[in-house]
């Protein structure tokens, strides 16, 4: 069993900042990716950052220069810092991750329960 536990959604106005933490735990054997997806009240849920095992981070374009994505692999976490929030980046985030449990089976992905981000104007 794999679980990821995401934490620091929260309500604040247009151009205050928001870091998002996810924790991944369970029967992992390795994660080749991290990210972090978002969906917005009848929206479909997009692709917001990604960070591979590597280090290669890849940014949706529109939160590009505002949002910075890191992780901590020893520790399963990935964070998102987001800074310069607009309204249009309300939604609720999830985190994501492609993992495998062992070394038999290929990766899937699993995701977490998602967290609420409001942003005022």
């Amino acid at each position: 069993q794999v679980r990821l536990v995401e934490s620091g959604g929260g309500l604040v106005q247009a151009g205050e900042s928001l870091r998002l933490s996810c924790e991944a735990s369970g029967s992992i054997f390795s994660i080749n990716y991290m990210g972090w997806y978002r969906q917005a009240p009848g929206k479909q849920r997009e692709f917001v950052a990604g960070i591979s095992s590597g280090g290669i981070k890849n940014y949706q374009d529109s939160v590009k220069g505002r949002f910075t994505i890191s992780s901590d692999n020893a520790k399963n976490t990935v964070s998102l810092q987001m800074d310069s929030l607009k309204p249009e980046d309300t939604a609720v985030y999830y985190c994501n991750i492609k993992a495998r449990t062992s070394t038999w089976v290929k990766d899937r992905d699993y995701w977490g329960q998602g967290t609420q981000v409001t942003v005022s104007s």
